[in-house]
């Protein structure tokens, strides 16, 4: 992905073309979510992959229709192996927290096994606190200490939260063979293991599915011609036939589901 600026009618809202690193066809600016506070703070958080490819989180502050490129504070710069696995969504959960999919690091088959490894950042959806400390404050319930709230995770190629329930659904990009749909109900408690890199979707990879792992919502498998999950949203408009329906898509077959 290669966009690097943010548009606002036909004006630039931001324009951050002088740090964004988009030399690998899974880098760029990946993930925006705004403050739940925005219409009065201004805030807003970017994901992008800056210098070397490594990952940024960082808030910016807007007045009116126009973002200010020197407002950027810089909250997280996480080391990225390769170029590909960045995840990179963003998006507030109704706990007022910022949480944020990361990719295992990428290659294939995790070869650092960063999905496994609760002390890595890598593989993971991470919660932090914003409003607290002087970046961000990890909140007391975290399970593991650190930024990790869930993990086992390949690359959550979006994430989203039901804006009625709360519940959370993570699109997980598969390896060879299977896509998956995760989902946590709302007042989960953190530490989900959703298995990778020893299980792709709900099947072996690098061993057998443990009785603590989370095993997909949904799967798809190759075979039926799709190769990269997104994931999106469940419906909350005005047909009712599709109210609570969870859709997302497939980026190689241009295909959706739900």
């Amino acid at each position: 992905m290669s966009l690097k600026t943010v548009n606002c009618s036909n004006r630039p809202f931001l324009n951050i073309d002088d740090r964004v690193n988009d030399s690998g066809n899974e880098m760029g600016l990946l993930g925006l979510a705004f403050h739940p506070d925005y219409e009065q703070n201004g805030f807003f958080y970017l994901n992008y992959t800056g210098d070397g490819g490594d990952t940024r989180i960082s808030r910016f502050q807007a007045s009116g229709n126009i973002a200010d490129p020197n407002s950027e504070k810089v909250l997280m710069i996480i080391n990225q192996p390769y170029q590909n696995h960045n995840g990179g969504a963003l998006a507030f959960g109704p706990d007022g927290y910022l949480y944020a999919g990361l990719g295992d690091g990428g290659s294939a088959g995790d070869p650092q096994k960063n999905g496994q490894n609760t002390t890595s950042l890598l593989g993971k959806i991470l919660r932090i606190d914003v409003n607290n400390g002087d970046a961000y404050g990890i909140p007391s319930d975290n399970p593991f200490g650190n930024e990790v709230w869930a993990y086992g995770l390949r690359n959550p190629w979006r994430i989203s939260f039901d804006r009625q329930t709360g519940d959370l659904y993570i699109g997980d990009v598969g390896q060879s063979q299977w896509e998956e749909i995760d989902y946590l109900p709302a007042g989960s408690q953190g530490g989900a293991n959703f298995g990778w890199s020893i299980m792709e979707g709900g099947h072996g990879y690098d061993g057998l599915a443990q009785p603590d792992m989370l095993l997909p919502a949904a799967e798809y498998s190759h075979s039926e011609g799709g190769c990269s999950v997104t994931g999106g949203y469940v419906y909350r408009g005005a047909l009712p036939e599709w109210n609570g329906i969870y859709l997302f898509g497939d980026y190689c077959s241009g295909k959706f589901g739900g």
